[in-house]
C-alpha cells in the first residue's frame, strides 16, 4: 500500500496535467453553451451556480474566514509573531484587506478574463485568434515576474518562445482575422492583460488561503461584476436544453471548481512564470479533444506545434526539477 508520502508526492507530480486537462475544456464548454446563451450571461450562470455549490460547503465544513491578528500595545505593523499569533488569549479579526485581494485577483482571472475572450469570440473571433492573442500570457508573465521577485533564466526565455511558436502553429489554420473587428481584437488583449495581472497579483498578495472560502470571495467578486454587465448588455435569454445544461455543470464543477482550485494550488507553490507557461499546453490539448468530439482537422502543422509546444514547457519547468535534484543530493 502507498504511504501518505508517496501519494502526496504523485498528486503534485500530476496536479498540472490535470489542471491542463480540465482548463483546455474550457473552449469546449464555450461551443456547446454560446449559442444558447449570451457570453456574460452565461457567465453569470456559472459564476453563480458555484456561489450556490460552494457557500453551503464553507459553511458547513464552518470554514474559518481569513484572521489576522489585532495590533497590541506598542505594536504598530498590526502583526504579531507566530508564537504570539496561534495562543488563545490573542486578539483577531477578519483580515479584510486579504479578502479585497482575494475578490481583485478572482475579477481579473474570471470575469474579465473570461468575459473578454467569450465576448471576444461572440464578436468573430476565431478561437485560434483569441488561443493566439492570450498565448502571449505566459511571455507577459515573465516579463513582469520580478514583480513577484522570480527571476527568468535564459533557458526558461527559450521555452517561453518555444512555447509561443508552438501555439502559433496549433492554431495557425484558424487564425484568420479577415473581418474581425478591431473591438473583439481589443477584447482578446484585455483578456490577455487581465488573465496576466489576475496571476501575478495574486502570487504577490494573496497566494495563501483556504480553498473554500476563497473561491467563495472570488467567484462572489466576479458575480456582483458580471451580472450588471450582463443586465445591462445583453438580452440575458438563455435556450435551456440538454447542451446548455451540461455546458453549464461542466463550467461549474469541474473547470470553476477543479481547474481554478488547481491553479490557486499552483500558484501558491509554483513561480508564476512556470505556472503561466503551462497554458501553452491548452491550444494543443483542446485541439486534441476538437478532433475527436467534433472531427475537426487535426494538421501535421498542428501535429508539429503541439511537440514545439511541449518541449517549451519542458524547458521552463525543467529548472526546478534540477534544482531539487541538486538539493537532495547536497543535503
Amino acid at each position: 500500500m502507498a504511504s501518505a508520502g508517496s501519494v502526496t508526492a504523485i498528486w503534485s507530480a500530476t496536479m498540472p496535467w490535470w489542471f491542463v486537462l480540465i482548463w483546455s475544456t474550457g473552449f469546449i464548454v464555450a461551443k456547446y453553451g454560446m449559442p444558447n446563451a449570451e457570453p456574460l450571461t452565461f457567465l453569470a450562470w456559472r459564476f453563480g451556480f458555484t456561489l450556490v455549490v460552494m457557500l453551503p460547503i464553507a459553511l458547513l465544513t464552518r470554514t474559518p474566514w481569513p484572521m489576522r491578528p489585532v495590533a497590541t500595545t506598542g505594536d504598530t505593523t498590526g502583526h504579531l509573531t507566530r508564537a504570539s499569533a496561534t495562543t488563545a488569549t490573542n486578539p483577531q479579526r477578519v483580515d479584510w484587506p486579504l479578502i479585497a485581494h482575494l475578490a481583485v485577483s478572482g475579477i481579473l482571472i474570471q470575469a474579465v478574463y473570461l468575459g473578454g475572450v467569450w465576448a471576444a469570440i461572440k464578436q468573430g473571433a476565431p478561437a485560434g485568434l483569441a488561443a493566439l492573442v492570450v498565448g502571449i500570457q505566459p511571455l507577459l508573465t515573465a516579463i513582469f515576474a520580478r514583480v513577484v521577485g522570480e527571476p527568468v533564466s535564459r533557458r526558461q526565455w527559450l521555452g517561453l518562445l518555444c512555447g509561443f511558436i508552438g501555439v502559433g502553429l496549433v492554431v495557425a489554420n484558424k487564425v484568420g482575422v479577415r473581418g474581425v473587428g478591431a473591438g473583439a481584437v481589443l477584447l482578446c488583449v484585455l483578456s490577455l492583460f487581465a488573465i496576466t495581472a489576475g496571476t501575478l497579483y495574486q502570487k504577490r498578495f494573496c497566494a495563501h488561503f483556504d480553498l473554500r472560502v476563497g473561491t467563495v470571495v472570488q467567484f462572489g467578486a466576479a458575480f456582483v461584476v458580471t451580472l450588471p454587465a450582463a443586465w445591462a448588455l445583453e438580452t440575458m435569454q438563455v435556450r435551456w436544453n440538454l447542451e446548455m445544461i451540461g455546458a453549464l455543470a461542466w463550467s461549474v464543477l469541474a473547470l470553476s471548481i477543479g481547474a481554478i482550485s488547481l491553479l490557486f494550488l499552483l500558484i501558491r507553490h509554483g513561480a508564476a512564470t512556470k505556472v503561466s507557461s503551462l497554458m501553452y499546453l491548452t491550444p494543443p490539448t483542446t485541439a486534441v479533444m476538437a478532433w475527436l468530439l467534433f472531427g475537426e482537422t487535426l494538421s501535421p502543422l498542428s501535429a508539429a506545434g503541439m511537440v514545439v509546444a511541449a518541449l517549451g514547457v519542458a524547458l521552463v519547468i525543467e529548472r526546478r526539477a534540477t534544482t531539487a535534484a541538486a538539493t537532495s543530493s547536497g543535503t
